[in-house]
């Protein structure tokens, strides 16, 4: 309807079962962004930092970045499946969790530097998928890059794998399916910028109290 945002609602899943939605304004009072960008691709990255607190009774799976949790060492190549998680159309799998879907790795990724932290994906995507998590999930079978370079091929049966790829932009025009995610790498010294912000005014709101 031609307005513009001013708001953003996150529902998160609570360990009874329910659900509880939590709002924050986008723009302060003066209307500067809450919101904090890329230290050195600013508004290049479609990807910003938001501050928000959730309750103890939330149920929480995070992606880790610097950890083994999320399978760092998993070994992906083009035409390999990945999974774009997200609400295409606004729509839900069920309840408000979000719908996977799958498509494939167009590029190799080690063509990714820090300059151009973008690959893409050929996936059927629609509106609404923007903002998604991209991850890779295997099951049984992976293949593992080792300490040597060389790519090893581990089989457990049922074990579940994955690997947090990026954060999905959007499709490169109307009439393709290739769409672009911005690898994870960024969040690191996107999540650093947003905590030496938040010290800054931290520090500041102490000064203006003494």
């Amino acid at each position: 309807m031609a307005a513009i945002p001013n708001a953003i609602v996150v529902n998160f899943h609570k360990e009874d079962g329910g659900w509880t939605s939590t709002r924050l304004p986008l723009f302060r009072e003066d209307g500067s962004p809450w919101w904090i960008e890329h230290p050195k691709l600013g508004t290049k990255a479609d990807v910003v930092a938001l501050n928000l607190t959730w309750g103890s009774d939330v149920v929480k799976y995070p992606y880790y970045l610097e950890t083994d949790l999320d399978h760092t060492d998993l070994d992906i190549g083009p035409a390999e499946t990945v999974s774009v998680i997200g609400f295409p159309f606004g729509i839900t799998s069920r309840q408000k969790f979000p719908v996977w879907a799958t498509g494939f790795l167009a590029q190799e990724m080690d063509l990714i530097s820090e300059e151009d932290p973008v690959f893409l994906i050929d996936c059927r995507t629609r509106p609404g998928q923007s903002g998604s998590p991209v991850i890779a999930h295997r099951v049984s079978t992976i293949r593992v890059k080792g300490d040597d370079g060389r790519v090893h091929l581990h089989t457990n049966p049922g074990q579940k794998r994955w690997k947090f790829l990026g954060i999905y932009s959007g499709r490169i025009n109307e009439q393709s399916d290739l769409g672009k995610v911005w690898h994870a790498s960024i969040l690191k010294s996107l999540l650093a910028e947003a905590e030496r912000i938040d010290l800054m005014r931290r520090q500041k709101r102490m000064e203006d109290e003494l």
